[in-house]
């Protein structure tokens, strides 16, 4: 018999906390981005250490 995957037990599931992270990482990456195609050097590399280095990381670890 083959064994239901329930809700519960999806590794992947990820809490609305968690979810927010996610969103805030993205738009910190997606301004830092856009900063840098602009040539402001002062923001954008704080903005995209704050999206990949703090945020993500936090966004996985808190399911």
């Amino acid at each position: 018999m083959k064994k239901k995957i329930d809700d519960n037990d999806h590794p992947l599931k990820f809490s609305k906390l968690s979810l927010m992270f996610f969103a805030g990482a993205f738009v910190s990456l997606f301004i830092g981005f856009v900063l840098l195609i602009i040539g402001d050097i002062h923001i954008a590399p704080i903005l995209l250490v704050l999206g990949y280095l703090i945020l993500i990381p936090v966004a996985i670890i808190k399911k």
